[in-house]
């Protein structure tokens, strides 16, 4: 999925953050956000690093709002803008989406991009956290060299969908958050049918939804931010989504698989409810009202 050249970016709500060296994470899984789940749903997941954490402070760094990114056509050749883009198509398709399911939008505070490891709302964070949404400050977090690994280590096939699949999962997150579902959700359990896996797998619908509808979503001046979706795209969406299923994950990360620790979905239900959203749209997102054998 490419950009309209021509399609406004200025205004989406993204930044980029210096390298703060003060904070250090072990090594380990460069995928999920665990360190993030255990927080917000009392599980203790970070064994799946692979390696201890250090979370002692760190100096602080500066937000810089690449201004430098403008346009459509600065998405599709540069990363950083290109997620300033989906930020900004995005936020304008929840506006509406938020209308039509009628509930109150309130955006995220930022997209921020960090190089190696950076401090946050939910406590430290580096690249081998993975891309997170962190519910206290309302900010989306993200190293864009986990694109890297998730294509080398994981075989997500990559491309720019697949990309901007990642972020618009995050912002799945964060309306959510606005509903009321993150803080419903928290039970503190894990496996194949727990609420932890039921909001991963929403928020892979709700990036469904905003893929199938994204080349209709317009700029401040009428422009569509992005082309209609080729087919090759659609698969790398697809491709993403099944890199990062708890399965595939454990078993490269531990060599077993083991379905009660599950935080996120198998990757083939991650495939489905992506599908799920991007055919039907974010109104049939509701994985909380079905049973175990659905999900």
């Amino acid at each position: 999925m490419t950009f309209d050249p021509n399609a406004d970016i200025s205004r989406g709500r993204a930044s980029k953050r210096g390298r703060n060296t003060g904070i250090a994470v072990g090594g380990g899984l460069g995928v999920l956000a665990l360190v993030v789940i255990s927080q917000l749903l009392g599980v203790d997941v970070t064994g799946l690093l692979g390696g201890g954490l250090d979370t002692g402070g760190g100096a602080s760094s500066e937000d810089t709002s690449l201004e430098q990114c403008l346009t459509g056509e600065d998405a599709n050749e540069n990363v950083e803008c290109r997620m300033k883009g989906a930020a900004a198509s995005l936020e304008e398709y929840w506006e509406r989406e938020a209308q039509e399911l009628r509930f109150d939008y309130v955006a995220p505070q930022d997209l921020v991009m960090f190089d190696t490891a950076t401090s946050t709302g939910c406590g430290s964070a580096s690249a081998a956290t993975g891309p997170f949404y962190c519910p206290p400050d309302q900010t989306i977090y993200l190293d864009v060299t986990f694109y890297d690994e998730l294509r080398q280590r994981f075989g997500s096939s990559g491309g720019p969908l697949a990309e901007m699949y990642v972020v618009a999962h995050e912002w799945g997150h964060h309306v959510q958050n606005v509903l009321g579902i993150l803080e419903q959700a928290q039970d503190g359990q894990t496996g194949p049918a727990s609420n932890a896996v039921r909001v991963e797998l929403q928020a892979d619908c709700f990036a469904g939804a905003w893929a199938a509808s994204a080349a209709t979503v317009p700029d401040v001046n009428g422009v569509p931010f992005l082309r209609p979706i080729s087919e090759a795209q659609y698969r790398d969406a697809l491709s993403a989504a099944a890199a990062v299923g708890d399965d595939r994950i454990q078993q490269a990360a531990q060599g077993q698989v083991n379905p009660h620790t599950f935080t996120h979905g198998t990757s083939e239900q991650r495939v489905d409810w992506f599908r799920t959203g991007f055919e039907q749209g974010a109104g049939a997102c509701d994985t909380f009202s079905v049973s175990a054998g659905q999900l």
